[in-house]
């Protein structure tokens, strides 16, 4: 049985972990600590999560907690994803890993030293909707375009994700997974010229506050003449946009929703033979990243490939906020 603690009341806690682990065997959430005690008490209520205790520190010193999973703001997953690592514990961090490619690496080297599983928690990932775009990807031949799009309205402004200190940003959150997403077509595409990460020629923010971009439009390329577009907005006139379009020379590959395609879905094809409609029905993103997790932890599987990835993540999107003009999350 692997026993699971939270850092933190998160609201994505339930959906992200609680929910899942009820439907997989071999794993249970089995503590929770926050900043606010009555918090975490009133959260392990609700969820019926057995320990509650006082501080982080405790909960990752536990020797009856194998792992831990790491929701906090983005300015400490750094911090306490490597005190758990250090601590003996597997770690899912939330995504975006770090605040920046620097925290990023500390983080890996943390999880090498310790020999500990450390998993950035990118869900839609491990969804069968993404396992099929890994299969027709390479189908549409030289890839001319990629974009991705990844908008929302919240007008929330007091949430921690427009809190510079805090790590916040669009680009850093629904720009976490338009980054990733485009980088994940690129590779599957099998072209070694995608295989790098693509420059930044363009960045474009529109503020909230300091520091704080609440949209960001970004225009990348590769070096053989791929182009990329990635679209992110927590409050613009672009309310709602979920999806990802590829632009190959023998055909089109268009997405509605990758990002939480239990929810609802759209996967169409357009090449010589017509037009390919598909939806797949499958349990949550969440539940596979779970699965995935534990796959990980009973293995001993330590993906250095996916480290190297959340580290050029990272990367890029410290490209996209130095050609916006803007400064990198944990920068003074």
């Amino acid at each position: 049985m692997i026993r699971i603690g939270i850092l933190g009341a998160a609201r994505i806690a339930p959906m992200a972990l609680i929910e899942p682990a009820k439907k997989l065997a071999g794993v249970e959430v089995t503590a929770i600590a926050a900043r606010d005690p009555e918090k975490a008490r009133a959260f392990a209520k609700k969820h019926e999560i057995p320990v509650v205790c006082d501080s982080y520190d405790e909960l990752i010193a536990r020797e009856d907690i194998d792992a831990i999973y790491n929701p906090l703001p983005n300015s400490l997953h750094a911090e306490w994803s490597i005190k758990a690592l250090k601590a003996g514990k597997d770690v899912l961090c939330e995504k975006p890993f770090a605040n920046n490619e620097q925290d990023a690496k500390a983080m890996v080297e943390a999880a090498n030293a310790s020999t500990q599983v450390l998993m950035e928690a990118f869900h839609y990932r491990y969804h069968p909707l993404i396992q099929r775009v890994k299969e027709l990807v390479p189908t549409l031949g030289k890839i001319k375009h990629i974009h991705t799009s990844m908008c929302f309205p919240l007008p929330m402004f007091n949430d921690i994700r427009y809190n510079y200190a805090l790590g916040g940003g669009a680009t850093m959150d629904v720009g976490a997974y338009t980054t990733n997403l485009l980088r994940l077509v690129a590779k599957a595409s099998g072209d070694p010229d995608l295989a790098a990460l693509p420059d930044v020629d363009q960045a474009k923010a529109s503020l909230k506050g300091a520091e704080i971009d609440r949209h960001m439009e970004t225009h990348l390329s590769w070096p053989n003449g791929t182009t990329a577009r990635t679209s992110n907005s927590l409050w613009s006139w672009k309310l709602v946009s979920l999806k990802l379009e590829v632009e190959g020379e023998n055909g089109k590959l268009y997405i509605k929703n990758p990002y939480l395609p239990q929810l609802f879905h759209k996967l169409v094809v357009f090449n010589s033979k017509g037009k390919t409609l598909e939806k797949l029905k499958a349990e949550s993103t969440y539940f596979y990243q779970l699965e995935e997790f534990c796959r990980r932890i009973n293995e001993r599987d330590f993906s250095p490939e996916s480290h190297q990835d959340s580290i050029e993540n990272m990367r890029l999107i410290d490209s996209i906020y130095r050609a916006a003009g803007l400064k990198l999350r944990g920068q003074e």
